[in-house]
């Protein structure tokens, strides 16, 4: 079973990185400041893709903004395309203003 991890790292991007038993298979990269999560980009290895590995790392940066009231500005085009295609679920922490 595929675990995320939180990465934060000071001075540079972080990360939540999924692993499962071949180690680490996947990152989403972003970035803090202030209240705005800025996420860049995600990535899971090729022979990974359509495992759901996407989804549970948007689910823990999800949870973890919630969490700590922050507000996403999605620039990784798979978050954004997740934010336009399920608006509904996503509208009370998307930062529109700033992704402009």
């Amino acid at each position: 079973m595929a675990e995320v991890k939180l990465n934060i790292q000071q001075g540079e991007p972080s990360s939540f990185d999924i692993f499962d038993e071949d180690g680490k298979v996947g990152e989403m990269i972003f970035d803090i400041t202030g209240k705005d999560l800025t996420v860049y980009h995600t990535e899971v290895e090729p022979e990974k893709e359509g495992m759901g590995y996407a989804k549970m790392l948007l689910d823990a940066m999800v949870a973890y903004v919630r969490k700590n009231g922050l507000m996403i500005i999605p620039m990784c085009p798979y978050v954004h395309a997740q934010f336009k295609r399920h608006e509904d679920l996503y509208k009370d922490i998307w930062n529109k203003i700033k992704e402009e």
